[in-house]
């Protein structure tokens, strides 16, 4: 179940209302208290208030603690550290120019794991990788002149023709510049 919280949008789309959905339920109870069941001025001694200020800011304080922590290992450097101490990472070279990508490699295999190492010789480029039925798995950005190549480690988890496309406006066939992946 956490997996999904962090690795499918509808996941995070979900912890997103983990999030509000109590917050908008207290500020339309105090709301509608204060409006229409007693709008007179409160009789609360203003000590109290601070009582409850200082549990929902505990509350906040905690609640982004755990979610940051249980987050940790999905986070790309995190992936990147771990699959580097496995042996069993074929590591995939990807050149970006105007408009195509050059790849080390084209075929993979199910349940292979894959660092894509990509980089951009001429202009800025991005390299997207979408699941056969339309997803995106995830972007690098490319930019030429940075120093490094930008990485990243994936796992394939079903067969079929994988698509990869510059979603970075580089030019006059940008619209051109995409390619297929073929995982057996």
């Amino acid at each position: 179940m956490i997996e999904f919280l962090y690795t499918n949008a509808w996941g995070a789309f979900i912890a997103l209302l983990m999030f509000q959905i109590p917050f908008l339920l207290v500020f339309f109870h105090v709301v509608n208290k204060k409006a229409f069941v007693d709008s007179e001025p409160s009789k609360t001694d203003p000590e109290k208030y601070s009582y409850s200020r200082y549990g929902w800011i505990a509350f906040v304080v905690v609640a982004f603690i755990v979610v940051n922590a249980a987050s940790i290992k999905y986070m790309p450097t995190i992936v990147e550290a771990n699959a580097s101490t496995s042996q069993d990472v074929k590591n995939v070279s990807v050149t970006a120019r105007s408009w195509f990508f050059e790849f080390s490699e084209m075929e993979y295999k199910v349940g292979q794991t894959v660092r894509f190492q990509a980089k951009s010789v001429d202009t800025v480029h991005s390299f997207a990788l979408f699941h056969p039925d339309g997803s995106q798995l995830f972007t690098l950005m490319l930019v030429p002149g940075a120093g490094t190549e930008s990485a990243v480690v994936h796992t394939f988890t079903e067969p079929g023709e994988y698509t990869v496309r510059c979603l970075e406006y580089c030019g006059v066939a940008h619209h051109a510049m995409k390619n297929t992946l073929t995982v057996l």
